[in-house]
């Protein structure tokens, strides 16, 4: 009989492992569930403050996760101080659907599209407009400069922006001087001018595929003008100096000017005749004026990386 007692305990000892095993691995599967299928599928809320894009200032257009459609830009995102995205309006209306959520015991308004929950819809926006509560789970952000390439651009239209590229030496202090003039949405570094498609930097150090290390500015031309920022970038190199800029050397380091439109070139040519009549150097510029083509942002870990650095600097602006 004691046999019996002690198959009997062990048996239960046994399942209850298993219990706790199974339960155990529950919540460890709960917890590492997709967030964005546990909010855009099952109604749930993420973090606040702890979520991608509750302080993203980028510009650009957010998507639908789960379908890609365009939902919100950046022009109408604003801090609400909740710790999640949220929006004064959306850019698709047909797309969104506002439904009665009384899921917390309280009359809410849900905010969803045909296959997503997105957040829900309050009256409490600035100036009388309402606030879009987003989760950051349930968007894709899709920044200005890239629109073209994911098959966005009609969305450009949205935005009163203009862009332009300039090379001036390494990319880290052209890219930080430009970003921080008054009217510079946002400066990117990355390659262009060469002749390899989707270059890394390795290759780009190489000299051998001919691109120049350069920043796309997306700037608001009623803030400031083209011309406003050539003048910075005359003042933030030497353009004096033939494929190089100090102790960096090779074609990737070339000062240049590369243009979207004959206005931009004409700008471009009359500045650069201003900049040698002024003889801030005893040679004129060798500054290439060359039609844009295409280009390509650099790894992350070039972004803002006077930002990530600051002790590091490769750049100063001359006085005017």
């Amino acid at each position: 009989m004691f046999l019996n007692y002690k198959r009997i305990l062990l048996a239960i000892l046994l399942i209850t492992s298993l219990i706790l095993t199974n339960c155990t691995n529950g919540e460890i599967m709960k917890e590492e569930k997709d967030m964005s299928y546990y909010v855009t599928k099952e109604g749930g809320t993420e973090q606040a403050f702890e979520n991608e894009y509750w302080d993203e200032k980028h510009p650009g257009i957010y998507l639908d996760i789960n379908t890609d459609e365009p939902l919100f830009s950046s022009l109408d995102k604003f801090d609400s101080g909740t710790g999640w995205p949220s929006f004064t309006r959306t850019i698709n209306e047909a797309l969104v659907q506002t439904n009665e959520d009384k899921s917390l015991g309280m009359a809410r308004t849900e905010v969803r599209t045909n296959e997503s929950h997105l957040g829900h819809l309050f009256d409490d926006g600035p100036d009388g407009l309402p606030r879009f509560c987003i989760n950051s789970a349930a968007l894709k952000f899709i920044p200005y400069e890239q629109l073209e390439e994911k098959g966005l651009g009609e969305y450009k239209e949205l935005f009163s922006y203009k862009e332009a590229i300039f090379a001036g030496g390494c990319f880290w202090g052209v890219e930080s001087l430009l970003e921080e003039q008054e009217g510079v949405i946002s400066a990117v570094s990355g390659y262009t001018g060469g002749t390899v498609d989707n270059p890394t930097y390795k290759q780009v150090s190489t000299g051998k595929t001919r691109h120049a290390e350069a920043v796309l500015v997306i700037y608001n031309p009623e803030i400031i003008s083209y011309s406003e920022l050539l003048d910075i970038f005359w003042r933030l190199h030497d353009p004096t100096q033939k494929n190089r800029q100090g102790w960096d050397v090779g074609n990737q380091y070339r000062s240049a000017i590369f243009y979207f439109d004959e206005e931009q070139k004409i700008i471009a040519e009359e500045s650069k005749a201003a900049f040698d009549a002024k003889g801030v150097f005893s040679k004129p510029a060798v500054t290439e004026i060359t039609l844009a083509s295409k280009f390509y942002p650099a790894e992350d870990y070039h972004q803002d990386y006077n930002e990530k650095n600051p002790s590091y600097v490769c750049h100063e602006l001359r006085p005017e």
